[in-house]
C-alpha cells in the first residue's frame, strides 16, 4: 500500500527541473488515492505495476506534461485523459488495450509529441488521431493491425512510427513466382564406349526427350522478322570507327 509519505518520497526532480512523481515497479494493483494531493506534479511514472484501471480522477494532474502507464494491466483507458492538456508524453505501450477501450478524447492532447500504443490488443487505429498535429513519436508496434488511416499516417510533424510486427497488408511482399522449368546445373560429356548398358539407356532416354522438346520448340529458320535490317547495315559500316575509338 503506498502511503502519502512514502509518495512524497518518491518525488524526484528530474534534468530538465519537472518533478516526478515515481511509482514504478512497486506492485500498485489499484491507483492510489493519496498522490491526488500531489496532483501538481508535471510528471508521474506508475509503470511496471499491475494496475488494471486508471480512475477518472487523473483529470486533477491539469499540470502533467509526462506520463508513463507502460506494462501494466490497463484494458481500458477513461475519457478524462483527454482534460490533460498539458501532456506531451504518454506511454501506455504493452497493456491490454484493444481499440474500443481507447476513449475518442485521446484526440484532445493537442500538445501531444510522443504516443506509444505499442504491445496492446489494437486491431485498428482510430482514424481521430490525425488530430494529433504535434505527434512527432508514435509507436504501434507488436498489435494486430492490417491498416494504418492516412489521417495518421499524413501528420504534419510526424518523423517515427513504429509499425513492427503488425500483419500490414501494405508491408507484405509480393510472392516470388516458381520457376517450373528444370535448369541444368552440371553437364558432363562422355563417349558411348565409356558407358555401362544402364547409363547408356538412361542417357538415351533422355536425350529422346531432348529431341522432343526440340519438336516442340519453333525452328528459327522458319522465323521471319521482316521491320528488320538484315544484317545491321549500320553496325556494319561503322564497325571500323569504333573499332578505332
Amino acid at each position: 500500500r503506498i502511503t502519502l509519505k512514502m509518495a512524497k518520497n518518491s518525488i524526484r526532480v528530474s534534468f530538465s527541473g519537472r518533478r516526478r512523481l515515481d511509482l514504478s515497479k512497486m506492485g500498485i494493483t489499484t491507483f492510489p488515492k493519496c498522490i491526488l494531493e500531489l496532483a501538481d506534479v508535471e510528471e508521474l511514472d506508475l509503470s511496471r505495476n499491475m494496475l488494471r484501471k486508471i480512475p477518472n480522477t487523473i483529470e486533477k494532474f491539469q499540470n502533467l506534461l509526462w506520463l508513463d502507464l507502460h506494462s501494466n494491466q490497463l484494458d481500458e483507458l477513461p475519457k478524462e485523459i483527454g482534460t490533460l492538456q498539458n501532456l506531451t508524453f504518454l506511454n501506455i505501450c504493452n497493456n491490454k488495450l484493444t481499440t474500443e477501450s481507447l476513449p475518442e478524447e485521446l484526440n484532445l492532447l493537442k500538445n501531444l509529441k510522443t504516443l506509444n500504443l505499442g504491445l496492446n490488443c489494437l486491431e485498428t487505429v482510430p482514424t481521430t488521431l490525425g488530430a494529433l498535429r504535434e505527434l512527432v513519436d508514435l509507436g504501434l508496434f507488436d498489435n494486430a493491425l492490417t491498416t494504418i488511416p492516412k489521417s495518421v499516417k499524413n501528420l504534419p510533424k510526424i518523423e517515427r512510427m513504429n509499425v513492427k510486427r503488425n500483419p500490414l497488408r501494405e508491408l507484405e511482399k509480393p510472392k516470388e513466382e516458381i520457376d517450373t522449368i528444370k535448369r541444368i546445373e552440371t553437364l558432363y560429356l562422355v563417349e558411348e564406349k565409356d558407358l555401362c548398358s544402364s547409363c547408356l539407356k538412361m542417357c538415351k532416354g533422355e536425350r529422346d526427350e531432348l529431341h522432343k522438346l526440340e519438336d516442340m520448340t519453333p525452328n528459327s529458320k522458319e522465323l521471319s522478322f521482316p521491320s528488320l535490317l538484315t544484317p545491321n547495315s549500320s553496325a556494319k559500316e561503322n564497325q571500323e570507327e569504333w573499332r578505332v575509338r
